[in-house]
């Protein structure tokens, strides 16, 4: 996952402070037999199966178990949340891997899509695209996509899939956060 988005997720911002930054250690990381996709209509990928496939993430060490409860929200049903063995890059190479160099091996938890192949493009779904033409939508850095936002989910045809800064999926996030901050103020 993108950091900027995690932090999103979890911290309900994309530029949290040093501290929380702190508590979780980003590193690349390559999946080995699977394979990402584009969901259809949608801004975001999934990640499946594949004997010849690999897809380039990130290791993410220091999540709590309300970060996971969070992200869980965020994948919502449309992915199950399974173990898997990574490795982790010692050197990142270019976009197609070359030149990485792969670390040691890591049993993780990633999200895989379970809602069907027929939800995919064929294509494998491209990153750079995503940070360069989507990402506003999901981290809320650029104002101008808030009332886009509002139009898209009036519409019911969600890009991000509830996902984005004023989806369903993140109003959700938001209500907790508040309870826990209530909770926690008593």
């Amino acid at each position: 996952m993108e950091p900027l988005v995690l932090y999103r997720v979890i911290y309900g911002t994309s530029n949290p402070s040093a501290f929380q930054k702190s508590l979780l250690h980003i590193r690349p990381a390559i999946l080995h037999t699977h394979c990402r996709h584009k969901v259809i209509n949608r801004d975001y990928p999934a990640i499946i199966p594949s004997t010849n496939g690999s897809v380039r993430g990130t290791y993410v060490h220091g999540l709590t178990d309300g970060d996971i409860f969070r992200l869980d929200i965020f994948e919502g049903d449309e992915y199950e949340r399974v173990k898997v063995k990574i490795r982790v890059l010692d050197v990142e190479g270019d976009v197609e891997g070359n030149g990485n160099v792969e670390g040691e091996q890591v049993e993780v938890e990633t999200y895989v899509w379970i809602a069907g192949e027929e939800c995919l493009e064929s294509g494998e779904w491209d990153f750079g695209e995503f940070r360069r033409e989507k990402m506003g939508n999901w981290i809320g850095s650029r104002e101008e996509y808030d009332d886009v936002d509002k139009a898209v989910n009036a519409q019911g045809d969600d890009p991000t899939g509830g996902r984005g800064t004023n989806g369903s999926i993140t109003e959700k996030l938001n209500s907790n956060k508040e309870k826990e901050v209530l909770g926690s103020a008593v």
